[in-house]
């Protein structure tokens, strides 16, 4: 076997950087830009990377593996010898007679992969040769190029071809499990055996990882902005986006691992789902700099948006036979492009200067909004829009100023118009080093792949075959650029200037350091791990501190005891020594226990160390007593004390001799108490100080010998808990308490073994019940109240899936009367249906509490006078939301009946507060119209509530008396509206009762007089806006906006009609010049001329309904979406991108 070093591989020199993985949000950072901004990249401030500079050529190596007697082999898989390459552990691994294949199977492996920490991850470009001895040009060699490729082949995707792997814990081994034919192997006149012999050979260069994280954000205007936003050391990152930016540039400029992006998006007030949810990164960089402005206002970073990122436009209007011009500056962040049947950026600039004569069809293409254009689209390094004597600039722009700009960023969007990918291609320093952003994920890139690849069209897969004639593969490309960042060439020494820590508040240096420093810590101890051992050990002091507290069955919460954090190596006797200095207790008085998880799911002390093992490292220790592969080491220790309470060597245990706990239960105080015996004052802590009203005590732990009985420890046990020599006692052993309690009774003339006592088991005692006293105990004995506690105690599953037990007793209320055993308790949380994400109380309810009473707790603790003013409404298991319809009153039996939603149970109840009771709400109708105004541009929503025999024109006069109207004689109408279509108009004398508000959106308005006055021969049609999808190749048509009707004359020609739509809808001559109107049947749009006659198209009776037949106004939606109601039709339109803080 031999190794050396050959000349690079003959593939890709770009070096690969992996980074850490992390929770990468999709979502956009600001980026800067001077003057002009095509584009706003999402991740180009949430992850950086490294200035130009050289770069080694990757650490590589050949490696040659001679293999005798190959054909003899009798093993499934063989392993070479380990070779390093690049500091690492490599080796070959071959399977002679196929991986369950019938060809040659060859990976490489790393080594060492079962001893590296947690977390680790290297990349390598690699290829294997089996050689041909007798010709080498014919050596079989293939590399992870050729691999990928074909695997992608097969699946019928093209991807962009990755020359390396990424190794870690889940992909130690990589290769190919189709190698070559064993036939050709074995083929002796083939070459590749001979003498029995096969030679391979792996070539492997090690790509480094390059620490990019600690360069480019300190050098940002908009960083520099941002720290300077006022914070103060009270604001908390998630609900301040000020602090959560700062937060994030500070941990990109300091941290060397990636930075997640959860506390900024929890800022914009986002939930889970808006988090996961695609958004359009246009809107979204348009939205969160317009947020960050108005954060900014009144700072002294005031302006620095307009400052990176505005620009101006001016629109002309000159009057061809009219002595009339107008002029209108208009302001933008981004400019959007038409880059239908334009080749590059230059010839979209020129579309969008061009003189347009406003007349006729003007060539727009308005129906493409919405589509993805993967046609070839190229754009340059350098954007000179200074070009042609500035054929772009307005005559009042700054000649002076050079408009000369430089591209910074690629944005790409890979996928199509529903869904798909984005990532970035960045040159922070405007270098002609460019990098890819692909989520956690960076590499160096060179500009072809930066810029050429990104131009879309078709692009042309080689031949695999060249000898044949066969025509070349095309393919459309579905990865090109979406937007552009250009930074002016005149201002990018002040776009990209210094940060330093000095231009950082100190509060926010101290506060963030220290965050850093703790997930440093936190970090470096989940790297090491794998060395340390966490032994957690519980003593007497903790069982007393915790049962009755914390805990009520079992005898301690491991959680909440002290922890070591000790190195595997150390052995058990040292760390006995820091235990010594930690609890005052000498080593040669501490005996420890090992705890066991029974069967039954409980936990007990098992045994005692013994001197072997207590000579053995941690880690052996671990390993041994640990069968889960747990990392923790659960310890009790045990320590005896003397009369006067120093510790003392404990006593020689045999195997006669069986550890018993046990618990005092005394019914008339309804607890159980702890006492020692060598204590002379008993430690009791009152009710008051645990928030409890009932206690739960340990006593102490005793040996017994085995064939003891419990009739000879009565009188110690009398001793222990203060009673009487000659009481007489009962006894009880806790088994369980999961799924349901288990407590027996234990016969005190049996012995303990024969009562199956062992190491560990709890026994609890008490005064026998007094039978046929005045004074009755509601839990007369230790069954009875061990069930009542399990009762109360309840489950909460958190959504990262933990399993959490709490102790509800601080909620406990005493109602006098109820048979509070027979009672299933748990805390249900109550929410208001204005904020429903946010619990607002708990209250510790019964599931057999009526619906009066839930209502009753409810308005007590709101301070509320009248229940019957609270409306409860139950929690959907699966959508996560308030179910659409309320609790009525009375609807229901029982507080399990609310939870219950299929066969889940929830623990969420959301309320309302009324302003008048619930019985009479439900003799009601409510119902919310959205009222339009006549002649302004709003919406106002209004709940009318009116009995349910009422009429629509008892709701039409009821809003009459809430609306402005425009003149007081105004008549109304209400609509039906659904999917932005007029569905129906109600008759004044329809019911209101089986009217559906729900998913219907109820509008009203002005009736229009020209509606009043119909001629015979006038026509009213419905007027939609809409626009084209293409999906799958079909064209679909979509609403949008509101609907609206319109009267068309007889004779009236389309240009008629849209003089009188655009007065309608006040829209500028320049948008309006732009739309594109079509008759539209059954969803196909048929376009319309200037010169057609619109009443013509609306002759025919025989479709579905009204809404069926249109006028559609096809256009661009630039409107902002409004939903102005949270439970009306949630898919009229996508949600659009919303920071709420």
């Amino acid at each position: 076997m031999t190794l050396m070093t050959p000349p690079p591989l003959d593939q890709q020199e770009d070096d690969e950087m992996l980074v850490p993985h992390t929770e990468f949000a999709d979502g956009p950072q600001p980026m800067e830009g001077g003057a002009l901004n095509f584009l706003s990249v999402s991740q180009a401030e949430t992850a950086t990377a490294v200035d130009a500079q050289s770069v080694d050529d990757p650490p590589s190596a050949r490696f040659t593996w001679t293999i005798d007697n190959f054909s003899r082999l009798n093993t499934k898989k063989l392993y070479s010898d380990v070779f390093v390459v690049g500091g690492y552990k490599w080796r070959i691994l071959i399977f002679p007679k196929g991986n369950n294949v019938d060809h040659l199977s060859m990976y490489l492996d790393v080594a060492d992969s079962t001893t590296l920490p947690y977390g680790w991850s290297r990349y390598a470009q690699f290829s294997l040769t089996v050689i041909n001895q007798l010709h080498q040009k014919y050596s079989i060699r293939k590399d992870v190029l050729n691999m990928l490729f074909r695997r992608n082949m097969v699946l019928g995707g093209f991807p962009d071809i990755d020359t390396q792997h990424q190794f870690n814990a889940r992909e130690s081994d990589w290769g190919f499990t189709s190698f070559m034919p064993l036939g050709e192997l074995y083929d002796p006149g083939r070459g590749y055996l001979v003498n029995d012999t096969c030679i391979v050979e792996a070539d492997v260069a090690v790509r480094r990882v390059i620490d990019y994280w600690s360069h480019d954000s300190k050098r940002r205007l908009v960083t520099l902005a941002v720290y300077h936003m006022p914070t103060t050391e009270n604001d908390i990152p998630s609900g301040s986006i000020p602090l959560a930016l700062q937060s994030l540039f500070y941990k990109l400029q300091y941290s060397d691992t990636s930075v997640a992006t959860k506390e900024l998006t929890k800022s914009f007030g986002w939930d889970t789902y808006d988090s996961f949810m695609q958004h359009d990164v246009q809107e979204l960089n348009r939205v969160l700099s317009e947020k960050l402005e108005d954060k900014m206002k009144g700072t002294v970073v005031e302006g620095t948006i307009q400052q990176l990122f505005e620009g101006h436009h001016m629109n002309y209007i000159e009057c061809i036979n009219v002595d009339y011009k107008s002029t209108r500056k208009e302001s933008f962040y981004d400019l959007q492009l038409d880059v239908k049947g334009c080749r590059d950026v230059y010839a979209s600039f020129d579309k969008y200067v061009e003189v347009e004569r406003l007349e006729g069809d003007n060539k727009y293409h308005a129906e493409q909004h919405g589509l993805q254009i993967n046609d070839r689209y190229e754009f340059p390094l350098q954007l000179d829009l200074d070009r042609d004597n500035g054929k772009y600039l307005s005559p009042d722009a700054d000649r002076s100023v050079r408009n000369l700009y430089t591209l910074h960023s690629v944005l790409v969007h890979s996928g199509g118009v529903h869904g798909g990918h984005y990532y970035a291609y960045i040159r922070p320093t405007l270098s002609d080093q460019w990098f890819k952003f692909d989520d956690e994920r960076v590499t160096k890139e060179d500009i072809k792949r930066a810029l050429e690849e990104q131009y879309g069209g078709e692009e042309e897969l080689p031949q695999t075959n060249p000898g044949f004639n066969n025509s070349p593969f095309k393919f459309t490309k579905y990865s090109n650029a979406y937007m552009l960042v250009y930074i002016r060439e005149s201002d990018k020494e002040k776009i990209i200037c210094n940060v330093d820590e000095k231009d950082i508040a100190e509060h926010l240096r101290i506060r963030l350091k220290k965050e850093q420093e703790e997930k440093e810590q936190k970090r470096k101890e989940k790297a090491e791990a794998h060395l340390y051992t966490i032994i957690k050990v519980a003593r007497g002091e903790d069982l007393l501190d915790q049962i009755g507290k914390d805990v009520y069955f079992d005898l301690v919460d491991h959680d909440k005891v002290r922890s070591f954090r000790i190195q595997k190596q150390i052995t058990f006797n040292l760390f006995k020594e820091e235990v010594a200095k930690e609890f005052g207790v000498p080593v040669q008085f501490q005996r420890f226990w090992l705890w066991a998880k029974r069967q039954n799911h409980t936990y007990r002390p098992n045994r005692p160390l013994t001197p072997q093992e207590e000579a053995q490292s941690v880690g052996q220790l671990r390993e041994v007593s640990n069968k889960a592969n747990n990392a923790e080491l659960k310890l009790f220790l045990e320590v005896e004390v003397g009369q006067d309470l120093r510790p003392v060597p404990p006593p020689e245990k045999t195997k006669e001799d069986i550890l018993l706990f046990f618990k005092l239960y005394d019914p008339s105080k309804e607890e159980l108490r702890y006492c020692h015996l060598h204590l002379t004052v008993v430690r009791n802590y009152s009710r008051l100080q645990l928030l409890n009203f009932f206690d739960d005590r340990y006593v102490g732990r005793l040996f017994v010998k085995g064939s003891g009985k419990p009739l000879e420890i009565v009188t110690k046990l009398n001793e222990m808990a203060g009673f009487a020599p000659d009481q007489e006692i009962e006894l009880y052993e806790e088994i369980k308490f999961e799924p349901n309690v288990m407590c027996e009774h234990i016969d005190k003339r049996l012995t303990f073994r024969s009562s199956q006592l062992e190491d560990g088991d709890i026994v609890c005692f008490q005064k026998p019940p007094q039978i046929g006293s005045d004074e009755q105990c509601r839990y007369p004995d230790v069954p009875s109240f061990l069930e009542y506690m399990h009762n109360r105690q309840y489950n909460i599953t958190m959504g990262n899936g933990l399993m959490m037990k709490a102790n509800p007793s601080s909620f406990m209320v005493d109602l006098p009367g109820l048979d509070w055993a027979s009672l299933g308790y748990l805390v249900v949380r109550f929410r208001s249906l204005e904020k429903s994400k946010e619990d607002e109380f708990c209250l510790e309810l019964s599931k057999l509490h009526t619906y009066d009473d839930v209502v009753e707790r409810v308005a007590h603790h709101l301070g509320l006078d009248d229940p019957s003013k609270i409306r409860l409404t139950s929690h959907n298991c699966y959508s996560q939301q308030p179910k659409p319809q309320p609790i009525k009153y009375r609807g229901v039996d029982h507080l399990s009946d609310m939870l219950v939603h299929y066969n889940q149970t929830s623990d969420i109840l959301y309320y309302e507060v009324l302003d008048i009771p619930l019985p009479e709400l439900q003799g009601l109708k409510t119902l919310k119209v959205a009222f339009h105004h006549a002649t302004k541009d709003e919406v106002v929503i209004h709940t009318i509530r009116l009995p349910k025999q009422s009429t629509v024109g008892d709701v039409i006069n009821d809003l009459k008396t809430k609306v402005e109207l425009s003149h007081p004689n105004a008549e109304l109408r209400l609509l039906e509206v659904f999917y932005h279509k007029i569905y129906k108009i109600f008759p004044h004398n329809e019911k209101i009762e089986n009217i559906n508000d729900q998913y219907w959106t109820l509008r009203a308005e002005e009736i229009p007089e020209e509606e009043k006055n119909l001629g015979p021969h006038d026509r009213l049609i419905h007027v939609y806006h809409f626009m084209k999808d293409t999906t799958q190749n079909q064209v679909q048509v979509q609403n949008f906006g509101e609907p609206f009707f319109l009267v068309i004359h007889e004779g009236e020609t389309l240009s008629e009609v849209k003089m009188r739509i655009q007065k309608k809808l006040q829209v500028p001559d320049e948008e309006f010049s732009k739309w594109k109107f079509a008759f539209l049947s059954l969803g196909r749009p048929e376009y319309l001329q200037d010169t057609d006659i619109v009443s013509n198209r609306f002759q025919r009776r025989d479709v579905y309904g009204a809404w069926e037949q249109y006028l559609g106004l096809e256009h661009s939606d630039n409107a902002p979406k409004r939903s102005y109601a949270a439970n009306q039709n949630r898919h009229t339109f996508e949600k659009p991108v919303k920071i709420y803080n």
